[in-house]
């Protein structure tokens, strides 16, 4: 499975600090870190204003390419800032997110489909985040239709079903997870990808929850997760969850962690 790595995000409020202050140890050492932790991709999600966000994004960009060539997540529904960050990338990003939110797709699908960019794209529109399988199932075909129009491959699509905390809905886990197959089912080509712990979001002992949610989304067919890839008991459950799948060829993904220290040996 691939790992987005989430923590460069300046929704956070020591990420936003870094950012105003231009605080290049800080955000380099983010980098560094997730990436020796296996990331695929680094989330960099500026979070501020409009007019602000392209020359923050910018700068976070220039910092995270000095340390790692780990390929970056371009986090933005504003195309102006996109379309001025993709110039600053020396790898080929992810563009996070479209949606069939009609302003998304007109104002930054082009941008992904011309730079043959893979892209998250969010089972949501301008309602909102439909309760129902079949709602978001439709949203999904919406944007499909687009994509293809655009000349973007299926495989260059990565849905995000979007995982609601279960504090306010029980059966929100149950929703990601059953949009996910039926969307795999009509697409098989495509990926998935989520925001993992949203699901937990308003509850204590969040980390279990997030763990057995990851592997019941595995289990149903996601193979792209964005998460904090230095939460070691996470990345535990991912390569364990794999291998009871059957995902992992002769057990060498296990082992290999193993011999590496990421299990309790103890245990």
């Amino acid at each position: 499975m691939k790992i987005i790595g989430e923590k460069i995000n300046g929704t956070r409020k020591r990420v936003a600090k870094a950012i105003t202050e231009r605080d290049v140890g800080f955000i380099q050492d983010l980098a560094r870190k997730q990436a020796d932790a296996g990331a695929d991709w680094l989330d960099v999600n500026a979070g501020t204003r409009p007019s602000q966000e392209p020359d923050d994004l910018v700068w976070l960009i220039e910092m995270v390419q000095a340390v790692t060539d780990v390929p970056l997540c371009l986090d933005s529904a504003n195309p102006k800032a996109l379309s001025v960050a993709i110039k600053a990338v020396e790898r080929t990003p992810m563009i996070n997110s479209i949606s069939g939110e009609p302003k998304r797709l007109e104002g930054i699908l082009p941008l992904a489909a011309e730079h043959d960019c893979p892209v998250v794209a969010l089972a949501m529109d301008d309602n909102g985040i439909p309760e129902t399988v079949e709602e978001r199932v439709n949203i999904v075909r919406r944007v499909m239709a687009e994509t293809r129009r655009s000349g973007l491959p299926d495989d260059k699509v990565y849905v995000d079903p979007l995982a609601m905390t279960i504090a306010t809905n029980v059966q929100s886990g149950m929703v990601a997870c059953d949009a996910i197959r039926a969307i795999h089912e009509a697409y098989p080509d495509m990926h998935f990808t989520i925001g993992l712990s949203n699901i937990s979001f308003g509850l204590p002992a969040r980390s279990y929850i997030n763990r057995t949610f990851l592997t019941l989304a595995l289990a149903a067919g996601l193979d792209c997760a964005i998460i904090d890839p230095l939460d070691r008991e996470m990345r535990a459950a991912l390569v364990t969850a794999e291998l009871v799948l059957g995902r992992d060829r002769h057990c060498l993904n296990y082992t290999r962690s193993y011999r590496a220290g990421l299990f309790d040996q103890d245990k």
